[in-house]
C-alpha cells in the first residue's frame, strides 16, 4: 500500500494553527516515563474534557469526547485525487487503543456531508482497522475524514494513512530556494527539513540560491542546519537575477544532476508544513500525465488563514484572479472546513505561485526554464506554458506554507511596479486569446493615470518604461536581469513619494492653510458616474499651479488603508504610510510631470496597440531561445558574482 497521505498534528506548541490539524479542544501533552520504562505524555494543562496531542502522529480523547480531522491538514481531498490521478479506489488505515467510535465521513462537491462508515474499537493495545473506500463520487468536489469518540475509556490514535495500492515508483525531488537577504527565515526552513527525517527521503539536494549580501551561510544556526541535511544541501553563490533567475538556476542545475523526477520550488520568506512536501511528491508520482503540483499560502502573520486557495487569469483583464468560487483570507479557525461549503468545491487553476510549488523534471525539459522576468509573472507565465503543452497545474489541499500576505506589501508602487506591468504584458502579447490584449491596454492606461492622479508620479513613471521596454522586443529581457534594477532604483530616487522615511517627525508638520470647506472631509465616489467625476475634478486640481504653503508641509496625513486615488488627488501634498506600518513618504503634486505622464501614458498604450500584432509574434517566437538551459546559462555567467 503506497501512503497517499498521513494525519499529522502540529509540530510546534502553537495554538493557533491546531484548528488546521484537529477540530475539537486539545491541549498539548509531555513526555513522562512510566514505571515499565515505556514513554507516555501527559498534559502540561487542565486535562479531563481536552484532546492532547502526544506527536507528530498521536492523539488521546478523553473519556466521552469527541473530536474530528475534518481540518485542511488531514481530511483527504477525494476530489482532486478522483480528477488527476489514477487512483479509483483509497484506503483509510488506523492504529489504535482504548474504546472508541470512529465515524467516518465524507462531503460532496456542494458542502454536504454524508457519513459513510462506522468502526468500534476496544483494545487495551494498539489495533489496526482498515476501511476501503472509493473515489468514484467526486466528480465535483468533496473530501473524505473521520471523528473519533471515545467511550468510557479514552481513545488514543497512534496513527493514520490515506493509503491506495499501486505499482508506481516513488520519485524524488530537488529543492530550490531563492533567497536574498532573508538570511533568518532561510535558515529556518533549512533547520525545519533537516528535522524531517522521513520528509527527506524524497529529496536528492537542496539548492539554496543566494543572490544577496547577508549571507545565509553567516547566519548563527546555518552550520547546525547544514550538518543535518549533510551532503543534501549546496550553496550556489550568484548575482541578483531576482526570482525568475534563482529558480531558472534551480531548475537548471536539477536538469543537470539527473537524479531527481522533480524539481520544488520554494520562496525564501515562508514558513513550510514538511508533510506538504511528501504529499506533493506522491500527488505528482500518482497523476494521470506529468503535472505540475502546487501549495496553497497560509498568512504567516494570522497563521490559521488561509489567504489564497487557488488562481486562474482573466482572460480578458489579463489579470490574476482568486478561482472561481474562492474567497482570499478565509479564517479556518472562525470558519472551518466542516461548515464551509466552498472549500468542498474542487477548485481549477491556471498556475501556482512559486511560494511552493513541485515541477516535474519532464516538464522542464520539454517548455523549458523560466522566463527571465526578474520577478513578477514568471510563475504565471509557467503555468500558462505548461498548460498550453498538455501540462496541467493543481493546487492541492493540504500541501501549503506560511507567506507574508500581500496586503503587508508595497509591490504594486515600489521599483516592483516595473516588473509587475513590463511582464503583464509581454505574457499577454504571448498568450492572449483576444485581439491587442482585450481590454488589458485600457486597464493599463487608467492605473497609469490614477497613480498620476494620487501623486505617485515614480511608480507611473515606472509604469511607463515598462512599456517602452516591452516595445522593444524580446532581445532586450536577459541581458536587462543584471543592469535593470539598478536602473529602476536610480530613477525613483528623483521622485518625493519614493523617498520614504522611518519616522514622520523627519517630515514637516502636517498642516493646512485652510480648513476643509463647511468641515466635510473627502468622501469615496459611488458610481461609475461619481468615478469620472473624481477623476476630471482631480485632473482640473493638477491643471493648476501649487502654492508654495503645501510645498513646505503636509497638507494631511493618510494612513496606507486609506490612499486611494480619488482621495490623494484632492490634496497638493500628503504624508502616506506604507503597507507595513515601518515608514512613510511626502507626496507633493507636479502640474508640470502630471501633463508629461498622461501625454506620454496615451501614446504609448496608442503605439503598444498599433504594434501588437507584429509585438506578439515576435515574443512567441521567442519563446523556446529565451527559455532554453543554454540562453540561461549566458546570464548565469554574466551574474556570476565577484570573490567576496
Amino acid at each position: 500500500m503506497r501512503v497517499l497521505q498521513r494525519v499529522v498534528l502540529p509540530i510546534q506548541r502553537d495554538p493557533d494553527v491546531v484548528g488546521l490539524y484537529v477540530d475539537g479542544r486539545v491541549v498539548w501533552g509531555r513526555e513522562k516515563a512510566g514505571e515499565d520504562g515505556a514513554t507516555t505524555r501527559r498534559s502540561t494543562a487542565r486535562t479531563g474534557s481536552e484532546a492532547r496531542i502526544t506527536g507528530r502522529r498521536g492523539l488521546v480523547v478523553p473519556a466521552g469526547r469527541r473530536v474530528s480531522f475534518c481540518t485542511y491538514f488531514n481530511a483527504f481531498p477525494a476530489s482532486y485525487w478522483r480528477r488527476w490521478s489514477v487512483v479509483d479506489t483509497i484506503t483509510l488505515r488506523l492504529r489504535l487503543r482504548g474504546d472508541a467510535v470512529v465515524n467516518v465521513h465524507r462531503s460532496t462537491g456542494k458542502g454536504l456531508t454524508q457519513r459513510v462508515t462506522r468502526l468500534d474499537v476496544d483494545a487495551s493495545t494498539t489495533v489496526t482497522r482498515e476501511v476501503e473506500l472509493s473515489l468514484k463520487p467526486f466528480i465535483d468536489g468533496g473530501w473524505y475524514w473521520f471523528d473519533i469518540v471515545a467511550g468510557d475509556r479514552e481513545a488514543v490514535l497512534d496513527g493514520a494513512e490515506w493509503c491506495a495500492d499501486t505499482d508506481r515508483p516513488r520519485g524524488s525531488a530537488s529543492i530550490g530556494i531563492t533567497t536574498f537577504n532573508r538570511p533568518d527565515f532561510c535558515v529556518e526552513q533549512l533547520v525545519a527539513m533537516g528535522e524531517a527525517s522521513d520528509v527527506l527521503e524524497v529529496v536528492d539536494e537542496i539548492f539554496v540560491v543566494d543572490q544577496g549580501t547577508d549571507r545565509v551561510e553567516d547566519h548563527p544556526d546555518f552550520a547546525a542546519a547544514a550538518e543535518s541535511l549533510g551532503d543534501r544541501l549546496r550553496l550556489i553563490d550568484q548575482g541578483n537575477i531576482g526570482g525568475s533567475g534563482g529558480f531558472a538556476r534551480a531548475m537548471n542545475e536539477t536538469l543537470d544532476a539527473g537524479r531527481s523526477d522533480y524539481v520544488l520550488l520554494l520562496d525564501d520568506d515562508v514558513t513550510v508544513e514538511p508533510e506538504g512536501i511528501l504529499r506533493a511528491v506522491t500527488f505528482a508520482d500518482l497523476a494521470r500525465t506529468p503535472t505540475i503540483v502546487g501549495g496553497h499560502m497560509l498568512d504567516i502573520f494570522h497563521r490559521s488563514v488561509l489567504h489564497v486557495f487557488g488562481e486562474t487569469i482573466a482572460r480578458y483583464r489579463w489579470w490574476m484572479t482568486p478561482a472561481a468560487h474562492t474567497h482570499l483570507g478565509h479564517d479556518l479557525a472562525a470558519h472551518p472546513l466542516r461548515h464551509t461549503p466552498w472549500l468542498h468545491r474542487r477548485v481549477d487553476v491556471d498556475y501556482n505561485a512559486w511560494w511552493m510549488c513541485l515541477i516535474p523534471v519532464d516538464v522542464v525539459r520539454k517548455v523549458g526554464l523560466s522566463l527571465p522576468f526578474f520577478i513578477k509573472w514568471d510563475d504565471i507565465e509557467y503555468g500558462i506554458r505548461a498548460e498550453k503543452a498538455g501540462y496541467p497545474t493543481v493546487s492541492l489541499p493540504g500541501a501549503a506554507v506560511w507567506h507574508v500576505p500581500w496586503h503587508s506589501k508595497d509591490d504594486t508602487l515600489d521599483w516592483q511596479a516595473y516588473f509587475t506591468e513590463r511582464n503583464r504584458i509581454i505574457t499577454a502579447l504571448m498568450y492572449s486569446p483576444y485581439k491587442r490584449g482585450g481590454n488589458m491596454l485600457k486597464e493599463s492606461l487608467f492605473i497609469t493615470t490614477k497613480h498620476a492622479l494620487a501623486m505617485q508620479y515614480s511608480t507611473a513613471e515606472l509604469m511607463l518604461l515598462a512599456i517602452e521596454d516591452a516595445l522593444r522586443g524580446p532581445e532586450h529581457l536577459h541581458e536587462s536581469m543584471t543592469t535593470k534594477l539598478a536602473e529602476l532604483r536610480a530613477l525613483r530616487a528623483a521622485f518625493p513619494d519614493a523617498l520614504a522615511k522611518p519616522d514622520v517627525d523627519e517630515f514637516p508638520k502636517v498642516q493646512r492653510r485652510r480648513p476643509p470647506r463647511r468641515g466635510r472631509e473627502p468622501e469615496p465616489p459611488e458610481g461609475r458616474k461619481a468615478m469620472v467625476r473624481a477623476a476630471l475634478g482631480g485632473m482640473l486640481r493638477h491643471s493648476r499651479p501649487v502654492d508654495s504653503f503645501p510645498k513646505s508641509h503636509p497638507e494631511v496625513s493618510v494612513p496606507h488603508v486609506d490612499q486611494a486615488w480619488w482621495l490623494l488627488s484632492r490634496y497638493d501634498s500628503a504624508l502616506v504610510t506604507s503597507a507595513d506600518g515601518t515608514k512613510a513618504a511626502w507626496y507633493q503634486r507636479d502640474p508640470a510631470r502630471f501633463r508629461s505622464l498622461l501625454q506620454r501614458a496615451t501614446a504609448l498604450h496608442a503605439r503598444l496597440a498599433y504594434e501588437w500584432p507584429e509585438l506578439s509574434r515576435r515574443y512567441r517566437a521567442a519563446i523556446p531561445e529565451l527559455t532554453s538551459p543554454e540562453r540561461w546559462r549566458e546570464t548565469f555567467e554574466a551574474a556570476r558574482p565577484e570573490e567576496r
